[in-house]
């Protein structure tokens, strides 16, 4: 009796009478149900219009007598009319909202017999993680072969109770958002959540456990420095609060904690490195290869793309596989029986948040990789977890060296990046002094960019101002060629030796058993 096909105006009929709801009805206000009635006989030009709020009694009962005055039809006919509008409009009401309810929630997928088999077999494989690697590549995610497995590694790790977190960096056009958005679509739609623009206190009003193991991603850093501060506070303390003045359906002011709680894994893309410090300390810091190598691969790709020969079916099959992948994946403690003899080198940069990032990370390789586990239970608590290998850690150490090294310098990743092409300039030219002019020219670096990379290398003393014995002009030189290299042997060094130590230890321990274990 009740037809909603015009949105603007339904239409309700009896035997009796014709009933229009001009305009529809709000679906929210759930408390009230206003409306504007028009009302008629069939087949009849006498009409009544009239709005009205079909839960206030006393206003439908002078609507009842004056429908009937002005129509000339009982009250009886009138009143039972609109009872049976009301109920049929809030049960429309009622199935809207449901209806748009469903549409809003994410479907989870449920993995069938045959993909779990699949899913399941893959991550039992052996070089597990050199296969995940290359399924990455197979789903469009153009080089970058470090960076991606490493911030696939760390998206995985959301399902852990210590998550990892990134900030990819780099130059403006780079990819920085390309490849996180790329590597984020082989996470489930239902452990993400995607951020471009989100005011300072939307995260305290999200439910008390929506975020918890989920991956939030931000296009951009610059656009959400409002939630930042939250955002800190997710990544150390796992939770945040905000205590709120609400007044409640008395009209009585209370005072009500609004708790969001985590662990939660971020990831976030920017352009200013300096900017975020506060930040970075919490995240794995990726710098994108801004090398002519990455730009040819990602120029041939766009060239295959544009030719229309990238086979985009093989890039799906490959992201909703890993997505399988992910959704096997179930939490599980993880122990590191070889934790304390794994050592940073010296020169790194906050040590005790990089010495937990290292160790967090060995933790992400060793719960990614667990079905390859057996599990054990601890004999107190009888909680189950699985064991970190040795082989384990030196996944670890190949994929966390460019880290561990950044983490260890000085100096900006920029800084840092023009610092190693000017080295390899002053060497293919064999001459090791240079001028910002000559530099501006040849590597094509704006004057502003240029005096912001020198006046950091200068402060520094990686770079001096020399005096030309000829031209009675200034120009600079580098003052140790050989720094950069000497860094990366003093870590490759660091990290060999805590695997020396491991093998010993283990051989060590398989000689003398404990616990009146025998060793067979």
């Amino acid at each position: 009796m009740l037809d909603t096909t015009n949105p603007h105006n339904y239409h309700y009929s009896t035997k009796y009478l014709e009933i229009y709801i001009l305009g529809g009805i709000k679906l929210n206000n759930l408390e009230r149900m206003r409306v504007t009635l028009s009302i008629q006989k069939p087949k009849n030009n006498t009409v009544l219009r009239h709005s009205i709020d079909l839960y206030n009694d006393n206003m439908v009962e002078k609507l009842v007598r004056k429908t009937a005055e002005r129509i000339e039809i009982g009250t009886s006919v009138v009143r039972e009319t609109l009872q049976n509008l009301t109920g049929a409009l809030e049960q429309y009401r009622i199935d809207q909202l449901k209806k748009e309810n469903e549409e809003g929630q994410l479907q989870i997928k449920i993995l069938s017999s045959k993909e779990q088999q699949e899913a399941t077999k893959f991550l039992k494989s052996k070089d597990l993680l050199k296969k995940t690697n290359e399924l990455i590549g197979q789903s469009g995610v153009i080089g970058e072969e470090t960076n991606r497995l490493l911030m696939y590694l760390i998206f995985t790790s959301r399902k852990t109770a210590n998550p990892l977190h990134c900030i990819s960096l780099g130059s403006s056009g780079v990819g920085k958002t390309h490849l996180q958005s790329k590597v984020a679509e082989l996470i489930p739609e239902e452990d993400k959540i995607e951020i471009t623009v989100l005011s300072a206190n939307a995260f305290y009003y999200f439910n008390r456990t929506e975020l918890r193991n989920k991956l939030i991603l931000i296009e951009d850093l610059d656009g959400a420095e409002s939630v930042l501060y939250p955002l800190r506070e997710l990544q150390s303390k796992r939770r945040i609060t905000k205590t709120v003045v609400h007044k409640d359906t008395k009209g009585n002011t209370k005072t009500i904690h609004l708790t969001v709680e985590g662990p939660v894994s971020v990831s976030g893309c920017t352009t200013q490195e300096s900017i975020y410090e506060d930040n970075s300390n919490r995240n794995f810091l990726l710098y994108i290869d801004e090398s002519q190598e990455q730009d040819l691969k990602v120029m041939y790709y766009q060239r295959l793309l544009s030719a229309g020969k990238v086979n985009k079916d093989d890039e799906f099959i490959a992201a909703r596989f890993l997505r399988d992948v992910q959704r096997i994946l179930q939490p599980i403690k993880v122990i590191n029986p070889y934790a304390e003899f794994l050592e940073l080198p010296q020169s790194v940069f906050k040590p005790r948040r990089t010495n937990s990032h290292y160790l967090q990370f060995i933790e992400a390789i060793t719960f990614y990789k667990q079905l390859q586990r057996s599990k054990k239970y601890d004999e107190q608590s009888g909680e189950e977890y699985i064991e970190t290998t040795i082989e384990d850690i030196e996944e670890a150490n190949k994929l966390i060296k460019e880290i561990l090294l950044r983490k260890s310098d000085t100096i900006t990743g920029a800084s840092r990046n023009h610092l190693e092409r000017l080295k390899v300039y002053l060497n293919q030219h064999n001459q090791t002094a240079f001028t910002n002019s000559e530099i501006r020219r040849n590597l094509r670096v704006k004057e502003t960019t240029l005096r912001r990379y020198n006046k950091q290398l200068l402060e520094e003393g990686y770079i001096k101002r020399v005096k030309n014995a000829k031209t009675k002009s200034y120009c600079f030189e580098i003052t140790d060629i050989e720094e950069y290299t000497n860094l990366k042997t003093q870590i490759d060094n660091a990290l060999n030796n805590c695997l020396h130590q491991l093998g010993v230890a283990s051989s060590s321990s398989s000689r003398h058993p404990t616990n009146g274990e025998v060793n067979t």
